[in-house]
């Protein structure tokens, strides 16, 4: 499942980076638009390396598992709230 959704968020980035370039030419709000896209990626790469330690060491349900596995999730989410946010602040702020 992390690799379909690791695949979909680089199909966003594939589209929203390009489109970066076409809505400004250069400049801190191209590179802050830009940075809020890979930031994505980063976060979903840590949050994968989190799972895979974690099953890795055991496939048991433990409480401290779980708590790692969603502060990832939650993480991912947080930087995927972040791009919109920081899109709509550069395009109408």
């Amino acid at each position: 499942i992390a690799d379909d959704v690791f695949r979909q968020e680089v199909l966003l980035a594939v589209l929203l980076i390009p489109l970066a370039f076409f809505l400004l030419s250069n400049g801190p709000g191209l590179a802050l638009m830009i940075g809020s896209v890979l930031l994505v990626l980063i976060v979903e790469l840590f949050n994968s390396a989190i799972e895979a330690a974690v099953d890795r060491i055991s496939l048991d349900r433990h409480q401290l598992a779980k708590r790692a596995k969603d502060i990832g999730s939650a993480a991912v989410l947080l930087a995927l709230l972040n791009v919109p946010m920081i899109w709509g602040c550069v395009l109408f702020g």
